[in-house]
């Protein structure tokens, strides 16, 4: 079976690296002119363990199950990988019901947590602040772009194809047969391909794309970055693993964290505020037709009355170096902005329905051979394994209902 597969980032190359071992006739189409260059490249790379998703919800089972698949992964294929632990603290005895509700979540969804004081809780982090936490072993972090270096190898060596440079115009399913409309970036050129069945990864573009193959996207992406710091070399040996807070569940993000990557550097954030353009990665970015389409979009403004205050904390943060270091000094007691260095920053592709309400699972749509990833922010990389899996299945799926 021919199958054309959008996106080089990791959930497009799990996919497609999937269905060429399994014999299909694989061709992954990338517009840029290298792999996982938006959010499978910018992320903090954690192999989050499930602890934070609704039980039952596909960000539970898939990211629960993705943990143990992408550290098994890594270390099959030599990608550097620590399964490192990490701690939940609480900072403040308010906080306490919600760690301990977090606990319960976390045991529901078959993560193994364990409750600490906070002596139990410097024997893992002697430096940080604390009333309370949970530890939890199955954490680790890894380097995606090596994972999605062996996943575009394993396409090759099916005898598949990645295209960089090529973007997808759109798609038309005709019978049996998906008609690819795809544009040679940068030539002003473009060809077309003829596929059994099209597979579409478009993170930052995946609403665009599905309208432009004719479907219904369910919902709009809006773009946030995630502002990151490195730590400067005297608070970076002060931190062993990772560490977060709390999540505030006025707020849909975990808040800012710290984490000791793969390769020894220690990171803080990240900081989340609404970007002007999908793919603005610096202040200074400014797409107008993005603005548009987050501007007139219903849901976002829903979003931000609701989320007010937590909402203009976190721009404030992005704006002051010495804001931001108070709320790392939470957890690190002792942390200055001069501690802090300007790291990259990331582009969070999140998925809102026109009422306000985060899509807050992972989202797949499907219409007659074809299947979209609408919706797949964190802990997508960790799951994308996972997600693979069930997005062949619902290909297989689509599949069959067109040739009953």
């Amino acid at each position: 079976m021919r199958v054309v597969v959008v996106g080089g980032g990791i959930i497009g190359l799990a996919t497609a690296a999937r269905l060429a071992r399994r014999g299909d006739d694989v061709t992954v189409l990338e517009k840029e002119h290298e792999l996982s260059c938006h959010q499978t490249g910018r992320n903090s790379g954690v192999i989050h363990s499930g602890l934070y998703y609704a039980p039952g919800s596909l960000k539970a089972r898939l990211g629960t199950a993705g943990a143990a698949s992408m550290t098994r992964f890594a270390a099959e294929h030599d990608v550097p990988v620590a399964v490192t632990g990490k701690l939940v603290v609480a900072t403040d005895a308010g906080e306490r019901d919600r760690l301990r509700a977090l606990a319960e979540r976390g045991t529901a969804n078959g993560v193994p947590v364990r409750e600490l004081d906070p002596v139990e809780a410097r024997e893992h982090e002697p430096e940080i602040a604390c009333v309370g936490a949970l530890r939890v072993e199955t954490t680790g972090v890894v380097d995606y772009r090596a994972v999605c270096a062996v996943l575009a190898r394993q396409v090759a060596e099916a005898g598949g194809a990645v295209l960089l440079g090529r973007a997808l115009r759109g798609a038309r399913t005709v019978g049996t047969q998906v008609r690819v409309d795809v544009e040679e970036v940068g030539e002003h050129a473009g060809f077309e391909l003829v596929a059994d069945a099209l597979v579409v990864c478009g993170g930052l573009h995946a609403d665009r794309l599905a309208q432009a193959c004719g479907v219904d996207p369910g919902a709009r992406i809006v773009p946030f970055r995630g502002e990151y710091y490195d730590l400067a070399p005297r608070a970076a040996d002060r931190v062993r693993g990772l560490v977060y807070p709390v999540p505030d569940p006025r707020f849909p993000f975990l808040g800012v964290h710290l984490t000791r990557g793969v390769h020894g550097d220690v990171h803080a954030g990240p900081n989340a505020v609404l970007a002007l353009a999908r793919e603005g990665y610096r202040r200074r970015d400014v797409a107008w037709r993005d603005v548009v389409d987050a501007a007139s979009w219903p849901g976002l403004w829903r979003l931000a009355g609701r989320n007010l205050v937590p909402g203009a904390a976190e721009v404030a943060r992005s704006v002051s170096r010495t804001l931001f270091a108070a709320s790392v000094a939470r957890l690190l007691p002792g942390t200055t902005a001069d501690d802090l260095h300007p790291a990259p920053a990331g582009v969070r592709a999140q998925a809102l329905h026109r009422d306000g309400r985060l899509v807050d699972d992972f989202l797949v749509r499907t219409a007659p051979r074809q299947v979209h990833v609408i919706n797949a922010p964190s802990p997508a990389a960790t799951a994308s394994l996972e997600i693979a899996r069930h997005v062949e299945a619902e290909l297989d799926r689509t599949l069959r209902a067109t040739t009953a």
